[in-house]
């Protein structure tokens, strides 16, 4: 095996065994893969940014709760198939966000700023991506409920979830469960060539 996959995979187990620990650690390990891709993203290409991220993402996210919570109360009304359909496609399309995002390094480092308990129990992790040149530093919250993520917050205020799920309505209402997960399909294929 070579360094850098046993690396990938020290990382991922301790993603996995983090959420026994504390919401902080979790988030950490994972903050740790994407430097790592970062580094050395012009080498690995999207594909393989992807490769390392698919499985460190499913560890460490609750992507069937996220796909739910996206898809919001027409969920209920979708077959079984159609939630895995969707929740397959969900979970590859998020991982394809994080692969063609991550797309290079320039010296910035993640910060963790503090863990914070609300009141029905899950937790937020504050952290910030520490850019350089001068750059302000991105606010990033995780909310993790059960040691795993379940939702993203951008500058500490802008639920992820809450934008895909405005977002994915309209398509909802446009063709139902069949065109929501032909949206996502496309987009998994623009992000990934």
């Amino acid at each position: 095996m070579h360094r850098r996959a046993l690396v990938a995979l020290a990382i991922s187990l301790a993603a996995g065994t983090a959420r026994a620990e504390s919401p902080a650690v979790v988030v950490e390990g994972f903050h740790n893969t994407l430097l790592e891709i970062m580094r050395n993203a012009p080498r690995l290409g999207v594909r393989g940014r992807y490769d390392r991220l698919a499985p460190v993402m499913a560890q460490v996210f609750d992507l069937v709760t996220m796909t739910r919570i996206a898809v919001g109360p027409p969920w209920t009304g979708f077959t079984a198939a159609d939630q895995a359909g969707l929740t397959e496609a969900f979970t590859r399309w998020s991982i394809a966000t994080y692969a063609a995002r991550f797309d290079g390094f320039a010296g910035e480092t993640f910060a963790t700023q503090g863990v914070q308990a609300t009141p029905n129990g899950d937790q937020l992790v504050r952290t910030t991506l520490n850019r350089t040149a001068g750059q302000e530093p991105v606010v990033l919250s995780y909310l993790l409920r059960n040691g795993r993520v379940v939702d993203v917050y951008l500058t500490g205020t802008i639920s992820e979830l809450a934008s895909r799920r405005s977002e994915f309505a309209g398509l909802i209402r446009e063709g139902g469960a069949p065109r929501l997960l032909a949206e996502l399909q496309r987009r998994i294929a623009t992000l990934l060539g």
